[in-house]
């Protein structure tokens, strides 16, 4: 898990600011980014959809013919069993991924450095990303809503596993719920990734369309906490959890691309990766400060309604423009040469 987490805090940053910094190179500094950094963020989505799915279903696959996980797992002298199979599946995809981005995300040349370095380096990139914050008033709401966005994501991890238990009277069953709604939470958070372009041009500029995303994601977190406060008839509830999950996913996901699209366009190359891990670290700190706090209340619907809450007060910063004001996104903007993501003049 420390190698995973590690390997997370690493990677925050570096791929998204290489796509950015590459269409500019080819496009300008004006390049639009938001279709590719949907198809991006939707793409991720679908990935983890059909890792829930894959998950699921191959040990259950593998124990339902004549013996084929007793017989994987005697072949392997017991080291691998029906569960083992996802996880080195993971693996393999992970080493076809780190194959793929040696061979294709081409860094100009560096000076070489030390792990010493890099380590007492730390603390200064991390100041160095967060100065932008204090200096700019839209690189603050991104990173603060991006951290209310966290404490959303961090509730319903921690909340939604029990309440599918109380839905189904079983662990059994409240887990297949479980896995169910988190695989149509995906489903949900690609398709709002894939309407985030649209949403931008139909709300007249990239902040109204964060507004209008991360309000249907609050709506959704209220709803779950009506159905915590009344769970009967438990169809109904059962109807409006699922509902609920879907459109705090769907928010969530049309709100990202936006926000990152204003993001990119307000900070440079050099900082670009580190005021993504900036935005990573914020949107972890306050998932971890909320689980804690709503792990320590009882079951119920204040749970839910303290992260709307918390969701609520970072939608409404985008109610008051701050910095620059942004450029109306085009109904129809004209083609671009540039092959990777064909831009066009965006805000």
């Amino acid at each position: 898990m420390v190698l995973m987490g590690a390997g997370r805090a690493l990677a925050s940053g570096p791929a998204e600011a290489w796509y950015v910094d590459s269409v500019q190179a080819a496009a300008g500094p004006g390049a639009e980014l938001r279709t590719g950094l949907a198809r991006g963020s939707s793409a991720t989505s679908a990935a983890l959809a059909a890792g829930i799915l894959l998950g699921g279903a191959l040990p259950w696959l593998l124990g339902l013919g004549p013996g084929l996980g007793a017989r994987l797992a005697e072949s392997t002298s017991g080291l691998v069993l029906p569960l083992s199979v996802p996880v080195l599946l993971g693996a393999v995809v992970e080493t076809v991924f780190v194959a793929y981005v040696l061979a294709v995300l081409r860094e100009p040349p560096r000076p070489p450095v030390t792990v010493r370095s890099v380590l007492r380096g730390i603390p200064r990139a991390v100041l160095n990303g967060a100065r932008p914050a204090v200096r700019d008033a839209l690189i603050r709401r991104v990173l603060l809503s991006t951290a209310a966005a966290g404490s959303a994501l961090a509730a319903i991890e921690l909340l939604m596993p029990g309440r599918a238990v109380s839905l189904t009277g079983a662990s059994g069953p409240g887990a297949m719920l479980f896995a169910g709604l988190a695989c149509g939470g995906f489903v949900c958070s690609g398709l709002g990734s894939q309407l985030a372009p649209l949403l931008a041009r139909r709300a007249g500029s990239g902040e109204r369309a964060v507004l209008a995303a991360l309000g249907v994601s609050t709506a959704g977190l209220v709803l779950l906490g009506a159905t915590a406060a009344f769970p009967r008839p438990a169809a109904l509830g059962l109807t409006g959890v699922a509902a609920g999950f879907g459109l705090v996913y769907l928010g969530l996901g049309a709100a990202g691309p936006n926000e990152n699209t204003l993001l990119h366009h307000r900070v440079t190359g050099g900082g670009r990766a580190t005021a993504l891990s900036v935005q990573s670290l914020a949107q972890q700190s306050a998932g971890a400060l909320t689980g804690v706090i709503v792990g320590a209340m009882a079951p119920g619907p204040w749970p839910w309604l303290l992260t709307a809450g918390i969701l609520l007060t970072g939608t409404l910063l985008w109610l008051r423009r701050g910095g620059t004001p942004g450029t109306p996104v085009p109904e129809a903007a004209p083609r671009s040469a540039c092959p990777a993501d064909r831009p066009t003049v965006d805000s």
